[in-house]
């Protein structure tokens, strides 16, 4: 039976979040648990649901590659090449299978958008759109163009994920980092959906 995500829960989460990552990303969380509930609000996603996944995002974040490993075999997870190289982006996956097995979140929305709010991918439902997107431009990010991102995002969620995506590829091919195959599957979608709406 999938957990109701309730305020007590959230509370759990919130107090086990406080004791596994920095001061500093506690604070980056809290910003994309407000830039989050306001996209949801915005665009009609379940606010509880929004809630817990923005919790969890960076629940992962500050482990170890040794902890990370170690829970992946724990948690028994599939782990493609480029994720096992560019370690760092496991992090989704692994806060998603805490928060399944031992915080019993069962419902796909939620662990689909804590574990692919670094990547992105194919077919992205709305909560993980907006996880995605509050990760940019929450009220403490600052960098050239977050304050355009933030405007496109009161406007059109699709767009504004749509050019997330491709500022992180921007990012990544600059930085020389592997660029996973799920990031290029998103944003690739995303402008066919998009010509398409525009005819």
């Amino acid at each position: 039976m999938t957990k109701i995500i309730d305020q007590r829960l959230l509370e759990q989460i919130d107090t086990s979040l406080i004791k596994q990552i920095k001061k500093s990303r506690y604070r980056h969380t809290q910003g994309v648990m407000t830039a989050a509930l306001h996209l949801a609000e915005r665009y009609g996603a379940d606010r509880q649901k929004t809630a817990a996944a923005a919790l969890f995002h960076d629940y992962a974040k500050d482990f170890s590659r040794d902890k990370l490993f170690q829970l992946v075999s724990h948690y028994q997870l599939k782990v493609d090449p480029v994720m096992a190289q560019a370690y760092q982006i496991l992090h989704g996956k692994v806060a998603a299978a805490i928060a399944c097995h031992e915080f019993g979140i069962e419902d796909p929305e939620i662990l689909q958008a804590i574990e692919n709010h670094t990547t992105g991918r194919k077919n992205m439902g709305i909560i993980e759109k907006i996880i995605y997107l509050a990760d940019f431009i929450e009220p403490g990010r600052s960098y050239p163009g977050v304050d355009q991102l933030r405007e496109l995002a009161e406007e059109d969620l699709d767009r504004a994920v749509f050019k997330a995506l491709n500022n992180t590829m921007i990012y990544v091919l600059r930085t020389g980092k592997l660029l996973h195959p799920n990031t290029l599957e998103a944003r690739n979608q995303m402008l066919l959906e998009i010509q398409a709406s525009t005819g």
